[in-house]
């Protein structure tokens, strides 16, 4: 077997993830129906008499890399492992706000931080840090959201009156501390 044949029917394969059909492993190759039947044969060979945990199945004329059955049980448990996240500044200054000013929506929390916090927002939805709470009797009706079972788990909290309290002394320090980042000149009343 031609080794560059065989080693891109295995790169494509992989990149692919599903399974892929003959005739666009042979367009994407641009060799004949021999040459790549051949190719997948040695292949397929080599997988299974080489002690290896991935082996080449044919289904419906489509090919897939696969896991070895006898691997099942150890990709059942990587699987399973909970992720963990990771919360960058941007995500916690935003769960933080969430948090404390819940239920919030999307518009005041980028009022608060003087940024757009789409991503943000969408990343801790999707960590199910945050999740949708209700709608605003307002034009639009915009999304409140609020903290989940789950943000109290990951923080150690019973209760959102675990959380710690800030000092309106504090609150203002930090309302000040980010006027003078944003550039907003504060006029004192």
């Amino acid at each position: 077997m031609d080794k560059n044949i065989g080693a891109a029917c295995e790169a494509l394969l992989f990149a692919a993830g599903g399974a892929v059909e003959f005739k666009d492993l042979q367009e994407a190759l641009q060799i004949s129906e021999e040459e790549l039947n051949t190719a997948l044969k040695e292949l397929i060979q080599t997988y299974e008499a080489e002690d290896r945990g991935i082996r080449i199945t044919m289904i419906d004329g489509k090919y897939q890399l696969c896991t070895k059955h006898e691997y099942y049980e150890d990709l059942v448990r990587l699987v399973n492992t909970p992720k963990k996240h990771v919360l960058t500044d941007v995500l916690l200054e935003t769960l933080s706000i969430v948090a404390y000013k819940q239920p919030v929506t999307r518009v005041e929390i980028e009022k608060i931080r003087g940024v757009s916090c789409s991503h943000a927002v969408n990343r801790l939805v999707e960590y199910h840090l945050i999740e949708e709470v209700g709608r605003l009797d307002a034009p639009g009706h915009p999304i409140l959201f609020g903290t989940t079972d789950d943000f109290l788990r990951s923080f150690g909290l019973s209760s959102m009156d675990d959380l710690p309290s800030i000092s309106p002394d504090r609150m203002e320090d930090f309302r000040k501390e980010a006027e003078e980042e944003a550039g907003l000149v504060h006029v004192e009343t």
